[in-house]
């Protein structure tokens, strides 16, 4: 263990620990007239997400010593739980509605989010598949097909709660770990090909859904309906300037801006912290870009490699889409900013996934830790 404690990337664990502490302020700064309001409590949402933390960071700990071989080896079994719990979401009996879709499981005080926990599960079973799969990794049936129509399942599960943002993620990042798995280049062409026709019918198939594609591209047509909460973020980040209105004085976030402390947090940051916020933020996450990155190409192991590269993507992809559409670059999906975002099943599975990247930055030989001392 004390050969691992030397090898583990510090610099990554205090990048992670700064984003979601720095996170938690601002869930603090976003929520308090809504806790006040609706709970007569400003610090409702703070002490949730605080408590959230507590637990994530007590398995990110865990996390980053457990066996990763017997991790990947339980795969399969996570997969099943995966399917199980995203079945079990759909049923009334079970699954919790909110804004018109049945996302959520209630289990006593405790709600979760499925989807959050078979993100992880299926970036570790890809990994595990497709690392075991590399002797014959150039046959299609063979090598690449058998784990694609897992996630074909998890992706149309996930779709039928409905909630397309979250099952793109899920196909981007298991797609680029089977393009890192070293797959065919003509496969690559099909498999992207099938994926972005799938996504796209899917994305007009739905009236609700073409109303957000067309919304993102004309929101200034109703600017009291549909395009009201990006109008609202517009307008946050425009008041922002180069160092915001100062941490706590933002307008929006009272009553303006939907999802002020969830999905549009960004904007808060830009309204408070102004230009400098944004900084932070975005270097944060090219930071744990960067390093994921090196991490993999530091490790020997194609399973770990893979670990590395999907946990990194996870997080990337998933602030690209949350940033994209606070700032009306990309079509609103509900996606929250990771780490720093309201959420207790995303802090958690979000510290938990980061746990195995920095597990696999201490199992790095001895050669490159000491050139980085």
């Amino acid at each position: 263990m004390k050969n691992r404690l030397k090898k583990f990337d510090y610099g990554l664990i205090i990048a992670i620990l700064a984003m979601a502490i720095f996170g938690l302020v601002m869930i603090y700064s976003a929520s308090y007239t809504l806790g006040t309001l609706r709970y007569d409590n400003g610090s409702y949402f703070f002490t949730r997400q605080l408590i959230y933390l507590l637990i994530g960071v007590l398995i990110f700990i865990i996390v980053s010593f457990v066996s990763l071989k017997t991790l990947g080896q339980l795969s399969p079994i996570l997969i099943l739980l995966s399917i199980v719990l995203l079945v079990a979401v759909l049923f009334p009996q079970i699954g919790v509605l909110r804004n018109e879709a049945r996302r959520w499981i209630a289990i006593g005080p405790m709600v979760f989010q499925p989807s959050e926990i078979v993100k992880v599960f299926m970036i570790i079973y890809f990994s595990y598949i497709y690392a075991k799969k590399q002797p014959y990794i150039d046959q299609f049936k063979k090598g690449v097909l058998p784990p694609l129509l897992i996630l074909g399942a998890v992706f149309l599960l996930i779709l039928k709660q409905p909630d397309l943002g979250t099952a793109t993620h899920i196909l981007l990042i298991c797609g680029l770990i089977v393009v890192f798995s070293g797959v065919r280049f003509h496969h690559i062409l099909l498999l992207a090909s099938i994926g972005i026709g799938g996504i796209a019918f899917f994305a007009v198939s739905q009236p609700y859904r073409l109303e957000r594609l067309t919304t993102f591209l004309s929101t200034f047509d109703d600017p009291s309906g549909d395009g009201y909460q990006l109008i609202n973020s517009y307008i946050s980040i425009a008041t922002g300037g180069l160092t915001g209105n100062g941490l706590g004085n933002g307008v929006q976030k009272l009553g303006y801006l939907p999802e002020a402390h969830t999905d549009f947090i960004m904007a808060v940051v830009v309204e408070e912290l102004g230009l400098l916020g944004v900084i932070f933020v975005i270097c944060g996450y090219l930071f744990i870009l960067y390093r994921g990155i090196q991490i993999s190409k530091e490790v020997e192991s194609v399973y770990l490699k893979l670990l590395a590269l999907g946990v990194t993507f996870q997080i990337t992809i998933q602030a690209v889409f949350n940033l994209g559409a606070v700032s009306g670059l990309l079509p609103i999906t509900g996606i929250p900013l990771p780490l720093i975002s309201y959420g207790g099943t995303s802090l958690v599975f979000t510290l938990l996934s980061l746990g195995i990247l920095v597990n696999v930055s201490g199992r790095r030989p001895i050669t490159y830790t000491n050139t980085k001392a």
